[in-house]
């Protein structure tokens, strides 16, 4: 087998994917079954810059630059061969957020990722003048603040993007994006996608939607769309590497130009890929610094709901999407103290300290065999605001009466649930819109130790939860199935992941306990009746320094963000014309 995938490494036939995330930066190499042969990556770390989540240009650069170059380094001492070209290539990263850059390519402001809240106000009128659930992250609802907020740069702008589009342009030059990113940018048009084999279905912007945008934005940006990048579907050539991409990539010169790239994508739709759920009433759950559900829609939805994004998968399929700004963070700074604890006395009586995955399956085993509902604990993991609960400005906190079991595994398990609380609270408003979802597969670092996470996480859903085998590779494994796929589309993709991608896999499929069901719900009733006390201890700890993984703690931030100093509201272009034709006459 090694000798084999020596002679494709040599002979470009594997298949790259690289994918930014907000943590890490993974490169991942795949053989022509599809199988991960070889990976590298980067660790790096989001910037707080006046009142703004951000990551720096230089950094994408040298991130992706030193992931790639990592990868090379594993197929060196793996097959002895540095790869000179590779059959296809994809890049995904992050969702949302904005980058702004004017005529010469040049950006305009730093680039403002999903992280950042301060859009609320552009968030609202859009959703209103949209009927059309718009959420503060999308990159629509950053422009259209920073015209709210009269920014100086909106008068140079020449294109907006994605942080995928971005370096996907790097590498080939061509301003585009898959559906699925795009959709987090601007609505997509509704209706049935033509996604027949040999013929992957197109979709655009909202024509309705961006002439309501437009007209709300007036002069101040004179054509909306252009602005977008151009919108492509799974399976659609979107370029090929030039000779500059390849030296940005690898500035050895070792990587020779022309690779075909398929559509760059976002986090969100590499995850379905990944978990084999992009056909309708299936489902993923990513569970991360972050945690969010995806269920592909049969039908349009019943009405907006502001729990809810309307994204699509790689083909343009709509999906409902939960996503909650907090995720395992918590349950990770609680495994980290307990893993310390293990370590100060492994040295105390000379024993080896256990690792890292040791200390989550000893404490999440603790959780399995824990009271239903924790025990009467409650646990809350926001260490940023929380849209989904209407929580500003959050903080982790575990709470109990006198008459709790305050017990190793209650405290684990009420750390799990309140890990899962918000998205179940997210979850519930699918449940009122009847929509059927026939399982859900669980992909993320907490999936790792099997058993107690995919089983109450099927209670606190109440649906089956299901755990493939290859769903730990990742989004950058995800990216180059996508890839891989641009000689495939003679088929669906959902049948050319369910037959040639999945076909052979092993599922672990958890089934709701009904035990754990009726713990996770009263532990959920507690949950959402002392949520008034995130605002007071937030309220009561405001330093003016950032959250670790949230918003600016000064309440007053949003001075330095544009508003108004005399109170009054910001309007936009067509607002301030409605508002003066509605004066009322002089007396």
């Amino acid at each position: 087998m090694s000798d084999d995938r020596r002679q494709q490494v040599e002979h470009g036939r594997t298949t790259l994917g690289i994918e930014l995330g907000s943590t890490r930066i993974k490169a991942v190499l795949v053989d022509e079954d599809l199988r991960p042969i070889a990976s590298g990556s980067h660790e790096w770390e989001n910037e707080y810059v006046d009142g703004r989540w951000t990551y720096p240009l230089v950094a994408v650069e040298t991130g992706v630059r030193a992931a790639y170059a990592d990868l090379v380094a594993d197929v060196e001492r793996q097959f002895g061969v540095r790869p000179t070209t590779f059959r296809a290539a994809g890049v995904s990263a992050m969702m949302h957020g904005y980058l702004a850059f004017d005529e010469d390519g040049e950006l305009l402001v730093p680039f403002r990722t999903w992280r950042n809240t301060s859009t609320g106000p552009a968030a609202e009128r859009l959703s209103d003048a949209l009927d059309f659930n718009v959420p503060q992250r999308w990159s629509i609802a950053h422009l259209v603040q920073a015209v709210l907020d009269e920014e100086p740069h909106v008068a140079q702008l020449a294109g907006i993007t994605t942080l995928a589009g971005y370096v996907h342009r790097m590498l080939t030059g061509q301003d585009v994006l898959g559906v699925g990113d795009a959709s987090g940018m601007f609505p997509i048009e509704s209706g049935p996608v033509d996604s027949a084999p040999g013929e992957p279905g197109r979709r655009d912007y909202d024509v309705g939607m961006l002439a309501t945008t437009q007209d709300l934005l007036g002069e101040r940006v004179p054509d909306l769309r252009a602005l977008l990048p151009d919108v492509l579907v799974a399976g659609e050539d979107a370029g090929a590497l030039t000779a500059e991409g390849a030296a940005w990539l690898d500035p050895t010169g070792t990587l020779q130009p022309g690779v075909a790239f398929c559509p760059p994508e976002g986090d969100a739709g590499t995850g379905m890929v990944a978990t084999n759920a992009v056909a309708p009433r299936t489902g993923n759950v990513s569970v991360g610094t972050s945690i969010f559900a995806m269920v592909v829609l049969e039908r349009a939805l019943s009405t907006p709901h502001e729990e809810l994004d309307v994204v699509t998968t790689p083909t343009g399929d709509a999906v409902a999407m939960v996503h909650c700004n907090n995720g395992a963070s918590e349950i990770a700074a609680w495994a980290r103290v307990f893993g310390r604890f293990a370590e100060a006395a492994g040295e105390r009586a000379g024993t080896t300290a256990p690792s890292i995955d040791d200390v989550y399956a000893t404490l999440l085993a603790e959780a399995a065999d824990a009271d239903p509902d924790a025990g009467g604990l409650l646990s809350f993991n926001y260490l940023a605001g929380e849209p989904v609960t209407g929580v500003e400005d959050g903080r982790p906190l575990l709470l109990r009466t006198p008459g709790a079991r305050f017990t190793l595994g209650n405290l684990v398990r009420s750390e799990v649930h309140g890990a899962f609380a918000t998205l179940a609270i997210g979850m519930e408003v699918l449940h009122g819109e009847h929509v059927a979802v026939d399982r859900m597969t669980a992909h993320g670092g907490l999936f790792r130790t099997p058993g107690a996470p995919q089983r109450l996480l099927a209670a606190a859903l109440r649906v089956p939860v299901a755990l493939e085998e290859t769903a730990g590779e990742g989004g950058a494994w995800g990216i180059a199935v996508l890839a891989a796929y641009l000689e495939h589309t003679d088929r669906s993709l959902a049948d050319f992941l369910a037959d040639t991608v999945f076909g052979g896999d092993a599922v672990h499929v958890a089934e709701p306990d009904q035990r754990d069901v009726e713990g996770f719900q009263d532990y959920l009733g507690r949950y959402r009746a002392a949520l008034p006390v995130q605002d007071v201890a937030a309220a009561a700890t405001r330093t003016g320094a950032p959250t670790d993984q949230g918003e600016p703690t000064d309440p007053d931030v949003s001075a330095d963000q544009g508003e108004p100093t005399d109170g009054a509201e910001p309007r936009l272009p067509a607002e301030q014309t409605a508002a003066t034709d509605q004066k009322e006459p002089t007396r």
